[in-house]
């Protein structure tokens, strides 16, 4: 069982006021189901959509709105809660920020509790704005947000749809789950360091069908691809996904590609592959096909069925690229390391990441062990993570090549 990069961490949440308000109650609960502390400051605005009591009922620690007290009559007791509770924070995030909370931010005021409590910060910053899709794009907004990111602050941007108005467009809240793992991939130490940079990934299993009903694949999940997917994205990359089969979710503004057999995906490769600086190719592409598929349903009554199959395209082996740095998975069950090297070498790649199939690793969990092997054969060998965490770990050997 490994630890919650989460648990422990003290965060702060300020909440503004706007109708995505009631969003982070969603937040505090995924903080402290994580294992983290959570305290809250909430805009007098943000009152008047959410009540201090319910964030405070979540939170379990008292919420503040006010700077003051609101009496002084019977007297106070000394406190500098604003620099106590800038003291005592692992990261703050602001969280939905309005145009008017972004705008004092970025210009230092500290007119409320929320923005006096950012000017003593000593944490990270991380703010997620909400606002109407003209509020949001009006060009002050834009210089403030550009001003916020240039200062070292991560903004997780609004994603697009349906607004409270009725309007689209930008300026919905990110996802709780997007702002979730921006929040982790801060508190475990790192940034937007590949802007400018083009990533695609694949992800997945391929299945090869048998008969309009039947097919053969693998026990592939598709977690590992859509975790360094969403890593490359929240560290600033322009990021595309070549998935093969896969419930799993990936963020709107990642371009994903669908596809079904290993013939499909390696076209969707080939054409995707020299618009992109890095292929982390972390599908795990069927071996082997039916030679033909039946064209109808093979019945039963039949008794048997006698499947004779071929091999599939090797896509690794078949992809030519002169720009573009390829990293490539291995699943060894036997001879781990030598035939990972193998791999590396007669696959003339970058680097090779040698997966470690266990109870805890590989298919259908989340997490995974990994020992990544660079071309002059030295290794890196990395414990049991999640899969969130591997990723992470994964592009950041990747840097050291691009």
């Amino acid at each position: 069982m490994i630890k919650d990069q989460l648990a422990g961490k003290k965060i702060l949440l300020g909440v503004t006021g706007c109708i995505a308000a009631y969003k982070s109650c969603l937040i505090v609960r995924e903080f402290i189901k994580r294992g983290a502390e959570v305290k809250i400051v909430l805009t007098p605005s943000a009152t008047e959509f959410i009540t201090p009591l319910t964030l405070a009922t979540l939170s379990h620690n008292e919420v503040i709105v006010s700077t003051f007290p609101p009496s002084q009559k019977d007297g106070t007791n000394l406190s500098t809660w604003h620099i106590d509770y800038a003291l005592w924070a692992d990261l703050m995030l602001v969280a939905p920020a309005t145009i008017n909370t972004i705008a004092k931010i970025s210009y230092g005021f500290a007119d409320n509790a929320l923005t006096t409590l950012v000017t003593a910060l000593r944490s990270p910053l991380v703010i997620a704005p909400a606002a109407d899709v003209d509020m949001y794009n009006n060009p002050i907004n834009m210089e403030n947000l550009n001003k916020l990111e240039k200062l070292g602050h991560y903004i997780i941007y609004p994603e697009s749809g349906e607004l409270a108005s009725g309007l689209s467009g930008e300026g919905r809240l990110a996802d709780t789950n997007k702002i979730i793992d921006a929040v982790e991939l801060i508190l475990s130490g790192y940034s937007k360091d590949l802007v400018g940079k083009k990533i695609l990934v694949s992800a997945g299993p391929t299945y090869e069908d048998i008969d309009p009903v039947r097919f053969i694949g693998n026990r592939s999940s598709g977690k590992m691809g859509y975790a360094i997917a969403k890593v490359a994205y929240l560290r600033g990359a322009d990021v595309t996904l070549i998935s093969g089969p896969s419930s799993q979710s990936i963020y709107p503004e990642i371009k994903l590609i669908k596809v079904r057999s290993a013939s499909e995906m390696e076209r969707a490769v080939k054409k995707e592959i020299d618009k992109s600086h890095l292929l982390v190719m972390s599908a795990a592409v069927s071996d082997f096909r039916p030679i033909k598929a039946a064209s109808n349903k093979i019945k039963k009554e039949t008794g048997k069925m006698d499947l004779k199959l071929d091999l599939n395209p090797d896509i690794l082996s078949s992809i030519k690229t002169k720009n573009t740095k390829v990293i490539g998975f291995a699943l060894e069950t036997q001879n781990e390391l030598s035939n990972a090297k193998k791999k590396l070498k007669e696959k003339h790649l970058d680097l090779i990441v040698l997966n470690s199939p266990g109870k805890e690793s590989g298919f259908e969990v989340d997490t995974n062990k990994v020992t990544i092997i660079k071309q002059d054969g030295k290794s890196v060998n990395l414990p049991l993570l999640s899969k969130f965490q591997v990723a992470n770990k994964i592009l950041t050997e990747a840097k050291s090549i691009l």
